[in-house]
């Protein structure tokens, strides 16, 4: 099995879909984002606040080099990975990429409350997700090898969709041990 990787805004479903998947495929889970936080020994709001979003990019593109070349896992990228060509080029050549593709209404129903997405803390976070949207929205679907739309199904039928994609796309599904194919 490769890498698959989880594009798409804040808010998208990144982290939540590829946990399940993780689970449904056996393969470890990595959250970007996470790892990044985890190196900086702070959030990444905070670090965003004290070196600018230039530096976090670095970081950002540093780490995401090391993951795609790591073993297998469904890894959830930042919302903003695809911003450097760089990101957008290796996520492609190195995994299968999925967009999860979200509305800025969705997404601003979704994070109307969160208060830990540096971007989105804005007078006006709806119109934010609408001009994040302009200009990522192409860049995923670029980077994109399936683009999933999230609209209002659930997790477990999101995962179905991802799976499913995967076993059309390649004609067998991901290597899925033995014990949980489906025999028929």
């Amino acid at each position: 099995m490769t890498t698959l990787a989880l594009i798409g805004l804040p808010g998208a479903g990144k982290s939540t879909v590829g946990r399940q998947l993780a689970r449904r495929l056996q393969v470890p889970f990595v959250d970007s984002d996470a790892v990044i936080e985890d190196r900086i020994g702070c959030t990444i709001r905070e670090f965003f606040e004290r070196e600018g979003e230039e530096a976090f990019r670095d970081l950002e593109e540093a780490v995401l080099d090391e993951l795609t070349q790591g073993p297998p896992c469904v890894l959830s990228t930042g919302g903003g990975a695809v911003l450097r060509p760089l990101n957008r080029q290796r996520l492609r050549a190195r995994g299968r990429v999925f967009y999860l593709r979200s509305t800025p209404e969705e997404l601003y129903r979704r994070l109307r409350h969160d208060r830990t997405r540096p971007l989105l803390q804005v007078a006006d976070p709806l119109q934010r997700l609408r001009d994040l949207y302009a200009v990522r929205d192409p860049l995923y679907r670029e980077t994109a090898h399936y683009v999933i739309e999230t609209g209002r199904p659930t997790v477990a039928t999101l995962v179905n969709m991802i799976l499913m994609q995967l076993e059309l796309g390649d004609g067998a599904p991901p290597s899925v041990p033995a014990q949980a194919q489906a025999h028929g």
